[in-house]
């Protein structure tokens, strides 16, 4: 995805991260992103699993 970011720019961001937002604020934004990221994901799986239980569900109709 990101292939070319090394450990200046994560680092950059990070320094600006903590100027805008405080270190107080930090960990409760960074625990928000990854409880947001991880209910995107089991969504996304919920969808391809019932997806692919209604398509083999659906009758072949040849005619």
């Amino acid at each position: 995805m990101l292939p070319h970011i090394g450990i200046t720019e994560l680092l950059l961001v990070l320094g600006i991260a903590l100027l805008i937002f405080g270190a107080s604020r930090l960990p409760d934004i960074g625990r928000g992103l990854g409880q947001g990221i991880s209910n995107f994901r089991k969504s996304v799986k919920e969808a391809s699993k019932k997806d692919t239980k209604s398509s083999s569900e659906e009758p072949s109709n040849k005619e």
